[in-house]
């Protein structure tokens, strides 16, 4: 009896140890395993953070990069002038470049400084140019007639005299701006750049299209 007594003691003794080194152990790695779940978690929101940031800027690039696509133009500066020289110099066939090369601007009712840009190329002996900007067609919805449509372009209608030597590009290229009226209806409208040289057409016209926006 008193063997057996005392092995119980010593058996009550040892699991008293062992759970008071389990309690030890799981006073040590708890706060480890929190620490370390807590850590993967800020990790994560931190790079969901950054993934979003990514994501919205190149949306923003994108929608400006789509914008500036069809961007009217203040007039010729500079960088309008470099972009039409590489236009050119993607292509040595081509006589008439327009800016934006969407060939497509939109406009707000009201607005009166705005337009496009084109340039000539002389492929031939030096000569004289002239050209000429006619509304050519308009939606189907539009009710405006073509002269209405003219009217719409308040300077760059039309030039003369343009003196080119051969195988040169136009100095100064032409800007085209349009004064839209308040009360002018919101349609699109083609026009026709028609370009002669020494009286005689000069290569194939160019259409470029206004879309008249609501203010």
């Amino acid at each position: 009896m008193l063997i057996k007594k005392v092995y119980q003691n010593k058996m009550r003794q040892n699991k008293k140890t062992r759970d008071l080194a389990h309690s030890c152990l799981r006073n040590i790695l708890l706060p480890r395993n929190c620490s370390a779940a807590m850590e993967m978690t800020i990790g994560i929101m931190v790079t969901l953070v950054l993934l979003i940031a990514v994501l919205i800027m190149v949306l923003f690039f994108i929608s400006r990069i789509t914008e500036s696509g069809t961007s009217a133009i203040e007039g010729i500066d500079a960088a309008v002038k470099g972009e039409i020289n590489k236009l050119f110099a993607k292509d040595s066939t081509k006589r008439i470049i327009i800016y934006p090369e969407t060939r497509e601007i939109s406009i707000k009712k009201g607005e009166s400084s705005l337009g496009f840009g084109f340039a000539i190329r002389n492929v031939e002996e030096e000569g004289s140019f002239s050209y000429d900007i006619n509304a050519n067609s308009v939606d189907p919805n539009c009710p405006l007639k073509l002269p209405e449509a003219d009217l719409f372009i308040a300077l760059g209608k039309r030039g003369n005299n343009i003196l080119i030597p051969s195988a040169s590009i136009m100095e100064e290229p032409i800007f085209v701006r349009f004064s839209i009226p308040e009360n002018a209806p919101a349609c699109k409208i083609r026009y026709a750049i028609n370009v002669e040289k020494n009286g005689k057409i000069y290569g194939s016209s160019i259409d470029v299209d206004l879309n008249v926006k609501s203010a």
